[in-house]
Formats: C-alpha cells, sequence, structure tokens
C-alpha cells in the first residue's frame, strides 16, 4: 500500500499540484470573486482530506502505540481492561454543551442535572513520556448550576464472569486537575434484580491514584452476576480542567488461608 502512494509519478504528481497550489494562493488577493469563490470550495474539499491524513498520522506515530492495553497490574490478576475513550480514537473526539447522558463512544457517557450546559469534553492524545495510555479525556467546566457530573464507564462481559466475593477489584488512574476538588469511584454490580454498589474516594494526592474494591463485604449473589460498570463522580467541578490520563481496571482473587 505504502508504495502505492509513493512512486515516481505519484510524487511529479504532488509536486505539480503543489506548484499549482502555491501559485493560486500568490495571487488570490488579484482575482474575481467568481474566481475565488470556487477556488475555496476546491481548497476546502482537499483541506479537510488532508486533515483527516494528519490527524490518523499523527495518532499512529506519537507514543504511546494506540491500542495499547500495557499498565501496571497486580500479580494474580485474572481480568485486566483499559475502557477504549483511553485506548483508540473516537469517531467524535469531542463536544460543547454537553447534554446529560451523552455518549462517549461505545462505552462511555456523561451524566448531569445542569438546567444549562457549559460542559465541553475532548479525547486528547497523550505523548508524555511517562504516559502508557495512548489517550486521555479532558473536560472543561465552566459555570455549573447543577447537583453532580459523573462520567459512567461500562465494563465489558468478561469482567463479571467468573466474579466471587472474594475477588478485589482494582482501579488505576491518572488525573490533572486546575485546582482541587473531589472524585469519587463507584463500583456497580447487578446481580439478578439487585445491584451492590460499592463507593472509595480517590486519593489525589499523587498523579498515579488507585482504589481497591473489596467483594467481600457486599451481598453479592455469586450466581446471577450479570454485568459491571463503574461511575466517577466529581463534586463541585465548577471552573476547573479535569484530566483523565488513564482508566485502567483489574481483579484479583484474594489469597486462600
Amino acid at each position: 500500500m505504502a508504495a502505492k502512494f509513493d512512486s515516481l509519478f505519484d510524487r511529479l504528481v504532488q509536486r505539480r499540484s503543489l506548484r499549482r497550489w502555491t501559485v493560486a494562493a500568490d495571487h488570490a488577493g488579484e482575482l474575481d470573486l467568481q474566481s475565488l469563490r470556487a477556488l475555496r470550495t476546491r481548497a476546502r474539499q482537499l483541506r479537510r482530506q488532508v486533515n483527516r491524513l494528519i490527524h490518523v498520522a499523527d495518532g499512529r506515530l506519537a507514543l504511546p502505540l494506540i491500542g495499547s492495553n500495557a499498565f501496571q497490574r497486580p500479580m494474580g490478576s485474572d481480568w485486566a481492561y483499559r475502557p477504549e475513550l483511553w485506548r483508540g480514537p473516537l469517531d467524535l473526539p469531542g463536544a460543547a454543551a454537553v447534554e446529560s447522558k451523552t455518549q462517549i463512544g461505545q462505552e462511555a457517557a456523561i451524566f448531569h442535572d445542569c438546567k444549562v450546559s457549559e460542559l465541553t469534553i475532548r479525547q486528547i492524545r497523550n505523548t508524555r513520556e511517562e504516559d502508557l495510555a495512548p489517550f486521555g479525556l479532558r473536560m472543561d467546566v465552566f459555570r455549573f448550576d447543577g447537583s453532580f457530573l459523573s462520567l459512567v464507564i461500562e465494563l465489558p462481559p468478561d469482567a463479571a464472569q467468573g466474579l466471587k466475593r472474594r475477588h478485589l477489584v482494582r482501579l488505576d488512574t491518572i488525573v490533572e486537575m486546575e485546582k482541587p476538588l473531589e472524585i469519587f469511584a463507584r463500583l456497580n454490580i447487578k446481580h439478578g434484580p439487585n445491584v451492590e454498589q460499592i463507593v472509595r474516594e480517590l486519593p489525589l494526592t499523587a498523579d498515579d491514584v488507585m482504589v481497591e474494591f473489596d467483594l467481600a463485604y457486599t451481598k453479592l449473589n455469586e450466581k446471577r452476576v450479570e454485568r459491571m460498570w463503574l461511575d466517577l463522580i466529581f463534586e463541585g467541578p465548577e471552573m476547573n480542567q479535569i484530566i483523565l490520563r488513564d482508566v485502567a481496571l483489574s481483579r484479583r482473587p484474594r489469597a486462600e488461608l
């Protein structure tokens, strides 16, 4: 495929096209309005495709590699997962004035009760040396007239398969913010008609944050586990920028005595 776009003929065509657009740009100030309008339409069509290529190339050529599921996981883990939002590029990487229940990819959604939304979200490319996740999520919150803001992450079916009360579920995340706020993580496990919920406050004293959910203290019916999802709840997010550089989950059985 690469040779198809790098032949001698293609390079000659590209040079000729570049010269034509250079001349057109140099003389744009002298063209009549009808010709300039037609040329602008062609330029926009070309720019749209060039921007698409640059966006994909920048994403694929930067580190960490797209699709990476590499992260530190406890010894003995029998399941580990990084949600798609932090693993690969989304079709729609951002939105403004985000309404409640807005989907972010296939697995995540934003929930809030604001009357007027002044929230923007954007998937960003991680390029720092210490980053293991290819992508991050940036949320810019301006005026906030609601009582809650949460990011809900649906976990895949294999997260619930074989889940036992002796399991510990671990959440690892990297969080950046403009000013301090409280973030709570709530693990939800549906078993039959009931839902078990375990809440932990994230210790935001360090960049790398870890909490564990101990299922031993729940009334989980191991034979009826159906699905599992995670809520990240942001307290007092007004006039703040929050970046989730990474979110990864794993589970391991507690050692038998």
